[in-house]
């Protein structure tokens, strides 16, 4: 496998550590909520570092940006969800995952805003 710059980036590795707690948390799930909750927060999780990973890879920083946003969109829909799971009853730590999350926005918002300031320059 080549690995790209996206590999070194802080906000990527995150992102995976997010991945697998998620992973983790809904495991515990109940068994029908296979293919509904536990697969969505799965698939949001994954978008995450999918499109840093995607936006790195393409070369230019406004689509870098642009694949930014569409994790951090991720990040919130995850986010919502891990809230809905909890206010159904299911098995979550909240704070762990709320961890992971805020320190990831805040990541996130300070390549966002560093590649903005780069735009203009």
């Amino acid at each position: 496998m080549v690995r790209n710059g996206h590999f070194k980036l802080d906000v990527w590795q995150v992102a995976m550590e997010l991945v697998q707690v998620v992973y983790e948390q809904t495991s515990g799930f109940p068994g029908h909520e296979q293919f509904g909750l536990s697969a969505q927060m799965r698939r949001a999780a994954v978008s995450i570092p999918s499109n840093i990973a995607e936006g790195a890879g393409r070369g230019s920083n406004a689509d870098f940006r642009r694949f930014l946003l569409i994790a951090r969109g991720s990040l919130a829909e995850l986010e919502t969800q891990a809230l809905v799971s909890q206010n159904l009853g299911y098995p979550i730590e909240l704070s762990k995952l709320q961890d992971l999350s805020d320190r990831l926005f805040k990541l996130l918002f300070g390549l966002i805003r560093k590649l903005e300031l780069q735009s203009l320059h």
